[in-house]
Order: C-alpha cells, then structure tokens, then sequence
C-alpha cells in the first residue's frame, strides 16, 4: 500500500495524474461508444473488455469490431494508451532519479559538514566517518562506470 501511495504522489506532483484521468475517461467513453455501435459487442462489459485488449496490446481475439468508427476508435485509443503509458514511465522514472541524485548530494553535504568536525571527533567516529567516504567513493566510481 506504501507503494501505491508514493506512486499515486508522484503522479499528483508532476501532474501525471490529470493525463491518466483523461486517459480512463477516453477509454470508458471509447468502450460505451463501441457498445452502443458495434453490433458484435452485446454489453458494456464486453466493450470494456474489448477496450482492455486494445489498449494492452494484446488482441484476446475474442471479441471483434466489424465497423469502420469502431475500428478507427481502436486505432485512436491503442496510440493513445502507448503514450499515456510512456508518459507515465518517464515521469516516475526521472522522479525516482532526482530522489537519488537528491539523497546523495545530501550524504555527501553530511561527509562534508563531519570533516569540518575532524579536530573534535573520537577514533571510533574518525574510523566510521572514514568508512563513510570509502563507500562513497566506491558508488560514485560504480556510478561513472554504469
């Protein structure tokens, strides 16, 4: 549930959740359209079915559009549903970037405000500061290299 909730964050933040609402509404809209006109499709259902298939790219196969509006409403909500998902991915993949590239600046403001502190620290402290910067460095060369 944690998960859901930052997702559901991200996408508030970055506005993402606007484009996804538009995207459910043009789906429900584009399977009651389908229902009413494709003579194949019995029931809402079915054109909510129907739509899933399109939109997931997946073409079930069982249940077809003969008419041209129907087809050309596939065809308008299958591109449509690529680029909200492509959005979508872009949008909490750089998210989650900046978090990182966020967390390290502040590991390292943190190293550095310790460093500044050399003169009163104990062993212990010197020794785990010490391991601090070893790590530190070994991910920013792990960093460069990826």
């Amino acid at each position: 549930m944690k998960g859901l909730k930052i997702l559901w964050r991200i996408m508030k933040n970055t506005g993402a959740d606007r484009i996804l609402g538009g995207f459910l509404l043009a789906f429900f809209a584009c399977s009651i359209i389908i229902w009413l006109r494709e003579p194949e499709i019995k029931t809402l259902g079915d054109g909510i079915w129907y739509c899933y298939a399109v939109v997931t790219t997946i073409g079930f196969g069982d249940v077809l559009v003969t008419t041209l509006l129907s087809r050309i409403i596939s065809a308008i909500l299958s591109v449509y549903a690529v680029l909200v998902i492509a959005i979508i991915t872009g949008v909490v993949v750089n998210y989650y970037n900046e978090l990182v590239e966020l967390r390290k600046s502040e590991t390292i403001s943190a190293v550095l405000d310790r460093l500044e502190q050399l003169p009163e620290m104990s062993k212990e402290e010197l020794v785990e500061l010490s391991e601090k910067v070893h790590k530190l460095r070994h991910q920013r060369r792990s960093d460069e290299k990826g």
